[in-house]
């Protein structure tokens, strides 16, 4: 399985109602996506503060790394990535991902 964290430093004039809409429509991408198990998003309560730059992220659970590369280059994610790029601070630099194997079967 993994897991597909992508966290986001938005830029300081898009308004949050834009921030949730792209967020919003990458859940719907990928609730109709074969092969994502789950996507969760939501705002940063950076609770340890230790990433305060850092408002919203989200996080999809993908069957395998197949599933994962067969997203990275859909079209429809390739334009909501590239929307999403429009709203962070430096673009892309504004948004930082983590692709985390898990093999809960090794974890017990």
């Amino acid at each position: 399985m993994i897991l597909h964290c992508v966290f986001c430093v938005f830029r300081n004039t898009v308004a949050d109602k834009d921030q949730k809409q792209i967020l919003r429509d990458l859940s719907a991408f990928c609730e109709t996506f074969e092969g994502v198990i789950d996507f969760e998003y939501g705002p940063n309560r950076d609770f340890e503060q230790k990433s305060q730059a850092f408002q919203a992220g989200f996080v999809i659970r993908f069957t395998d790394r197949a599933a994962l590369e067969a997203y990275a280059v859909h079209p429809t994610h390739q334009r909501l990535g590239e929307r999403l790029s429009d709203l962070c601070e430096g673009g892309g630099d504004g948004i930082i991902v983590f692709d985390i194997e898990s093999d809960l079967s090794q974890q017990q």
